[in-house]
């Protein structure tokens, strides 16, 4: 996999400013608010930003947070984690391991039977692929 590297420049003008905000700046979409917080087709969910393919809709369950939630990801996307503090939380954040962007974060409140993991993830950092019929 070849990762995809862009000045900020090049990412402003392919993203929209909320896009841009939360892909590169690490900024968070309002709960309840995303287009793909209920979303219930099945496919694949891709990085926004460069196509990486991330999450199968079967990984995906709805966990009441306001953002959607997957109980795993797919093993080509071997998403980065990364420790963060920020807003005096500690927390693990979610990078696309292609271009770097910030999808959310991780947490251990998911699905015990399913290996008890919650990736919690933007709407706006996804893309989505229909399953072919």
């Amino acid at each position: 996999m070849k990762k995809v590297e862009k000045t900020e420049q090049e990412w402003k003008a392919q993203l929209n400013d909320l896009e841009y905000y939360v892909l590169r700046q690490a900024g968070t979409e309002r709960p309840f608010t995303g287009e793909y917080y209920k979303h219930e087709e099945k496919g694949v969910y891709s990085c926004k930003a460069c196509g990486h393919d991330l999450f199968e809709s079967t990984h995906k369950f709805h966990s009441g947070c306001g953002w959607p939630s997957f109980w795993g990801e797919l093993e080509s996307a071997e998403i980065t984690q990364k420790v963060d503090y920020s807003h005096g939380m500690n927390r693990i954040e979610l990078l696309c391991s292609n271009c770097n962007s910030h999808l959310g974060h991780i947490f251990n409140d998911g699905p015990k039977k399913l290996g008890g993991m919650r990736y919690c993830i933007n709407s706006v950092c996804l893309d989505f692929r229909p399953k072919e019929k």
